[in-house]
């Protein structure tokens, strides 16, 4: 298996099925396959997976690992490329309870088989062959741990998915009122890389973990996600490890993938229960990684 596709769900029905159906549209051309862990989402999502995409393929069970709190419903559901032996399904994994970004991203790839793992939110729409620009840029680039498309918004205009590390007030100036100060304004566009036109393929400090092109090597050496960050900061985590593992981390803008994105910690403001896991997901990162 060249790629196996992780996507972590909670709660976005409409979203998933949208990625499932852009990957659909646009597979790589390299055998395959997805992973899809629901985290108990209660929203029709393991419906959806069974009804629409499983019932005209067979159906593989599969047992969850000893210890472990999930439990898996059914196997590999897909597969409309058997003509030339390319095996192209789904695995879906329904969990008993919410794992977050990085427990949720971790069973994914635990239970796959990939030699690259592409790690893509619910909110992404494949649109080109992208999985497959991706895919031969890793295939020439062997001191590359991971790397990351140019993201666009819905209206074409580009986000900021390559950022260099955060300082230590940097989620807090782009989460309160300080960001409007003109220090914390300059130290939100150096984070957010605003300095670079993001045309350019280049090695970068971290990469948006929406949407990333991992090599298994290099997660066999450094290990999985770290599991004390419940939903963020994970990805910023991973890349410093396998900086410090002599990889490099890139940004790749030779394709265009939409991610209809929503911050929802910026926008629920600091009375929600988002923001409040946000914040001390943060801390736990600079305990740990500063």
């Amino acid at each position: 298996m060249e790629i196996s596709i992780v996507i972590n769900n909670y709660k976005t029905r409409g979203l998933l099925k949208q990625c499932l159906n852009g990957i659909f549209a646009n597979p790589p051309s390299v055998d395959f396959e997805i992973i899809v862990v629901d985290n108990n989402s209660g929203d029709g999502s393991v419906e959806l997976i069974r009804e629409k995409f499983a019932p005209d393929y067979p159906v593989r069970e599969i047992g969850a690992p000893a210890g472990e709190v999930e439990k898996v419903f059914s196997g590999f559901a897909g597969g409309n490329n058997q003509a030339d032996g390319l095996f192209q399904g789904i695995k879906l994994i329904a969990s008993e309870e919410n794992l977050g970004h990085q427990r949720g991203n971790n069973l994914g790839i635990k239970h796959s088989s990939g030699k690259y793992i592409l790690i893509l939110n619910t909110d992404i729409a494949i649109m080109d062959q992208g999985i497959d620009k991706l895919y031969q840029f890793m295939e020439q680039q062997p001191q590359v741990a991971l790397v990351g498309p140019r993201l666009k918004n819905p209206d074409g205009s580009i986000q900021f998915s390559c950022l260099r590390f955060p300082s230590a007030w940097v989620p807090i100036y782009r989460r309160t009122a300080l960001g409007k100060l003109p220090f914390a304004k300059r130290e939100i566009d150096k984070y957010l890389m605003t300095d670079f036109n993001h045309s350019e393929t280049r090695p970068v400090d971290w990469i948006l973990g929406s949407c990333e092109l991992v090599r298994r090597s290099a997660i066999d050496q450094v290990g999985l996600m770290d599991e004390e960050l419940f939903m963020y900061f994970g990805d910023v985590a991973w890349c410093k490890k396998f900086f410090q593992a002599g990889y490099s981390v890139y940004y790749f803008p030779e394709t265009d993938i939409v991610h209809y994105h929503k911050r929802e910690s910026a926008e629920s403001g600091m009375f929600s229960k988002i923001f409040w896991i946000h914040i001390f997901d943060w801390i736990r990162y600079l305990k740990k990684y500063t």
